[in-house]
């Protein structure tokens, strides 16, 4: 007998029996996945409506790397906002199904009470995004973050991507050359000031680095290597050494003529960097080194030629019109010897000089 599709005897699958066939897997929120990341297919398909278009069909090769890179890079933040977003979703509805964690702060108190909707800004290298976690609290106590600590984000703003390209940039010239690099990359993300605090800070672990470093013994055949450096600074009046002060002091007060272009007297302290490294010695032989200068001097020797003023014609210039040399000591280099044949008992002998009138 049957009723439905179904017989009498037939048993419908629910959830349970679905949960004991399969113990170890478990559903995907991919209703929940999809409506967070919308915004994201949402860009990408609108960036693929813009390539696919008429207008991009006149682009040149320059236009589209700037538009790709542009909307690349929203693409991306958009994408990390979403997955931030997804995370903050899926914490709040385990807090709620589950039986809330104990919590307890680096003060080793516990926290007993949960509160939604706390957010923090992050710089990162694709701009800045939001993070949404719950905090838990207590009465006078400092919030603490779970969500914080399984992201491990940083204490400041800007996240450790940005800080190590701030340190990258900022090693190969000046400030102003890496907020630039970074602007270019990531976009108006950081600013100078904060720039140089992080590369500042990011400095704080060479001590105790190299007090955890444990040198291993060399043999003879490994150089010690000491190099030092030093860049006279200019620093405010209050930090010069006292003979630099007094001698300051003393300019000032008198007549001083005109400085010529980065001249600073008595305005300056001198930084001093020193490097110390073990080196392994590179035996080179007189002709690895002639080998790697003849090439230079070959392509100085077609530059000079080519320098020559020559007419229409392609021939150098009668003598009558080529440049003169005021002075011998005006040629880039000496003549060379030529053989003497009427100075007995000698085999080389200079030409005599000439003046040019």
């Amino acid at each position: 007998m049957r009723e439905g599709l179904f017989s009498l005897e037939s048993k419908v699958p629910t959830k349970s029996t679905l949960a004991e066939k399969s113990p170890g897997m478990e559903p995907y929120d991919t209703s929940v996945s999809a409506d967070l990341f919308a915004r994201s297919v949402s860009a990408f398909e609108s960036l693929l409506r813009t390539l696919q278009g008429k207008p991009a069909q006149s682009f040149t090769h320059a236009e589209l790397e700037e538009h790709l890179e542009q909307a690349g890079r929203q693409l991306m933040r958009q994408l990390l906002q979403d997955h931030l977003d997804l995370r903050a979703r899926r914490e709040e509805e385990a807090a709620r199904r589950e039986v809330p964690p104990r919590v307890i702060g680096s003060d080793g108190r516990p926290r007993p009470w949960r509160e939604t909707g706390h957010a923090r800004w992050l710089a990162c290298m694709f701009g800045l995004v939001r993070v949404e976690r719950m905090a838990y609290r207590g009465p006078l106590m400092a919030n603490v973050h779970p969500a914080d600590a399984t992201l491990s984000l940083p204490a400041g703003q800007h996240s450790m991507g940005l800080r190590r390209l701030a340190v990258t940039e900022a090693v190969r010239g000046s400030f102003d050359q890496a907020q630039t690099a970074i602007e270019r990359r990531c976009g108006r993300v950081l600013g100078k000031r904060r720039l140089e605090q992080l590369v500042a800070a990011a400095s704080n672990d060479i001590d105790s680095f190299y007090q955890q470093h444990i040198p291993v013994p060399c043999s003879r055949d490994v150089l010690l290597v000491i190099e030092v450096d030093g860049k006279g600074v200019v620093i405010r009046p209050e930090a010069l050494r006292p003979a630099t002060q007094k001698a300051r002091i003393a300019a000032e007060a008198g007549h001083r003529s005109r400085l010529t272009p980065g001249e600073k007297p008595n305005r300056k302290r001198m930084a001093s960097v020193a490097c110390v490294f073990d080196a392994v010695p590179t035996p080179r032989r007189p002709h690895d080194v002639i080998h790697r200068i003849r090439p230079a001097a070959a392509a100085t020797a077609v530059g000079s030629a080519a320098a020559r003023p020559r007419h229409a014609s392609g021939a150098p210039p009668p003598s009558s019109t080529r440049p003169r040399r005021s002075s011998p000591t005006s040629s880039p280099r000496p003549k060379p010897a030529t053989p003497a044949t009427t100075v007995a008992g000698s085999s080389w002998s200079t030409p005599p000089a000439t003046n040019s009138t």
